[in-house]
């Protein structure tokens, strides 16, 4: 069951990427110059996001025509209640020393690129290729790097007519579910000048602003406190972004492969639990990764702690609207020793999965976010399980089309394992799952061990 994913024969490193325009560009009409506030949750993922989607010639839309079209509907979603701040800059409140966004028409990044390939001479779109990068701008250098936009989008067009469409941007401004809004928006808007929008967005960040005072209810051992020099608010990264030398591997499952799980992870009928997809595989990832780290007399007795995010749109009191533009997930999170994942039945794994995000009730979130208040800390843990699994962005529609396949631009990193959906190959479902994973060399080849041990 599972199959490494090899490796591509060939490999483009270079995809001879030319860039034909870039700089600013500024909302279709005037706007009111204001702050948004941003919330616990938004200020801890101030760092940037690159995701490309690749889409096949389609006719009636030759590149340069699309570039327009996408070109004109980010402009006029850069305006007021819709996606103003885009076009904002970050900057400190003097007099709360909060982060906030100033909406100040600054302006965002767009770029236009050409390549000297085809779509089809890049080869594989699934396996992570380093050289997609050229196909995101991620900074201007004539921008200083205080001023820098906070989004940035970049059309690049192949030999064939097709294009990708390269997005970077902070993570402060959208989840994943947020940044589907946008791209939906950005679409609806490519079909028609304007509108109506698909969705509108509720961009009131104020709903996840901490209680006053403060009201911690539950400890959070996924959250780590940080002693900030004096004056400064602003919370490292979710991880550290050093790079590590690693080995990286990526395990594809089928949805076959994934009910296989499903049904080992099967839990006495008295034991209150939720057999997923995404649980049991992060189930198995847990055991995986925890043991691989093995090395020494006394580690079955060490605490391995998964984290993942959680979005709490629908389970707050009152729920948040499901338009809500901004960050609205927090970190679940499961605990044990790596004696009980390696000995213990798996689903009673697939339930520690299960119980870390069912403990994510309103009282939970709103103790999580006026923690964030007192203590401006951040998630903590061995490692995150980042889903881009079931998003969705493969999904919306263009004028040209839906995307071939939508994917991050993905960087190895030993603390995150990342999971994102298989390529939709000639209409069939892609409900399939690829597990990337960043490891030293000899903790890899445990992890493999360990891997088609367990998924067996």
């Amino acid at each position: 069951m599972g199959a490494l994913y090899l490796k591509p024969e060939t490999l483009h490193e270079d995809l001879k990427v030319t860039i034909l325009d870039s700089g600013l560009i500024f909302p279709s009409q005037e706007t009111t110059k204001h702050t948004m506030f941003l919330s616990n949750i938004d200020k801890v993922l101030n760092f940037d996001v690159q995701t490309v989607h690749f889409f096949p010639a389609s006719p009636g839309f030759p590149p340069e025509i699309v570039a327009g079209k996408i070109k004109n509907a980010f402009r006029r979603l850069l305006v007021a209640n819709t996606y103003d701040f885009l076009a904002g800059r970050l900057k400190k409140n003097k007099e709360s020393e909060r982060v906030e966004i100033e909406c100040n028409a600054a302006g965002a990044g767009f770029t236009v690129a050409s390549s000297e390939f085809a779509l089809e001479d890049i080869g594989d779109l699934v396996y992570p290729n380093p050289a997609f990068r050229q196909l995101v701008t991620m900074s201007f250098d004539f921008v200083a790097k205080e001023d820098q936009p906070l989004c940035f989008l970049q059309v690049t067009s192949f030999k064939c007519g097709g294009f990708a469409l390269g997005t970077s941007m902070n993570h402060i401004s959208f989840d994943g579910s947020g940044f589907k809004m946008f791209l939906e928006n950005l679409a609806a808007l490519s079909f028609n000048d304007d509108g109506p929008l698909a969705v509108v967005p509720c961009n009131d960040r104020s709903l996840l602003a901490a209680r006053s005072p403060p009201q911690v209810t539950f400890p959070h051992p996924e959250l780590l406190k940080v002693n900030l020099p004096a004056g400064e608010e602003m919370a490292p990264p979710v991880f550290d972004s050093l790079k590590d030398d690693l080995a990286f591997e990526i395990f594809q499952l089928s949805s076959a492969d994934i009910e296989r799980l499903k049904d080992k992870a099967k839990a006495p009928d008295n034991v209150k639990t939720k057999v997923t997809g995404f649980n049991v595989l992060t189930a198995a990832i847990w055991r995986c990764k925890a043991l691989s780290c093995l090395g020494g007399e006394n580690n079955s007795d060490r605490l391995s702690t998964v984290l993942f995010a959680v979005d709490i749109r629908r389970r707050l009191n009152p729920p948040l609207p499901d338009s809500y533009s901004g960050n609205a997930v927090l970190t679940g999170y499961g605990s044990a020793k790596c004696a009980e994942l390696e000995e213990g039945p798996f689903w009673k794994t697939v339930q520690m999965v299960y119980e870390g995000a069912a403990r994510m009730t309103d009282e939970y979130a709103r103790s999580a976010i006026d923690w964030g208040e007192l203590y401006k800390g951040f998630p903590h843990g061995e490692f995150l399980v980042s889903s881009w699994w079931r998003l969705g962005f493969e999904g919306v529609q263009f004028p040209w089309g839906k995307p071939k396949y939508s994917c991050p631009v993905v960087y190895h990193r030993k603390d995150i394992i990342l999971l994102f959906p298989d390529i939709d190959n000639g209409g069939k479902s892609n409900s399939g799952v690829n597990v990337l994973v960043a490891l030293p060399p000899k903790e890899m080849e445990k992890f493999k061990s360990l891997f088609h041990k367990f998924l067996a």
